[in-house]
């Protein structure tokens, strides 16, 4: 593709540079939900981060969760798709198991804790916090949302 933008520029112009990020909706036997506190900017999230371009998506998951944790796990399903509009970001969220290791910290997490989905929703923002609400929800398809980076938008359906 770059090489066919370099050769049409005007191509350049009308096509949309997007990032692809995963995470892991980690759920423990018990109903508890793994989150991280981001050493960057003290958020409560789900761990996650950036696909690199020579993994699978499932490789991806369990290295962020690994990375930023310590917990070793095993991918479910998808359970989310989530486009943040302002910054050309796409994450896919996986429901997870964990099957090993121990919480630990990293150089992206301050603190990494169990919570219950009533923690998650009093500690996370709506848009992180929503992805692993949609995660426990284990019976519906996928859901596709769309935010701005701070808020949901209720973006109309294609017909």
């Amino acid at each position: 593709m770059l090489l066919y933008m370099s050769i049409n520029p005007s191509l350049q112009a009308s096509t949309p540079l997007h990032s692809v990020s995963v995470a892991g909706a980690v759920v423990r036997e018990d109903g508890r939900i793994l989150a991280i506190r981001r050493a960057d900017n003290g958020t409560w999230e789900p761990p996650g981060g950036v696909l690199e371009l020579s993994e699978t998506v499932e490789d991806g998951v369990r290295r962020e969760v690994y990375e930023e944790t310590g917990i070793k796990v095993s991918v479910e399903r998808l359970t989310g798709v989530y486009k943040n509009v302002n910054r050309g970001i796409v994450a896919l969220v996986f429901r997870c198991h964990p099957e090993g290791g121990s919480e630990q910290l990293s150089d992206e997490s301050t603190a990494v804790a169990w919570l219950t989905p009533e923690e998650i929703a009093a500690r996370m923002g709506e848009v992180y916090a929503v992805r692993l609400l949609d995660a426990l929800q284990s019976e519906r398809a996928p859901h596709v949302r769309t935010h701005d980076g701070r808020t949901l938008l209720d973006m109309p359906q294609a017909s």
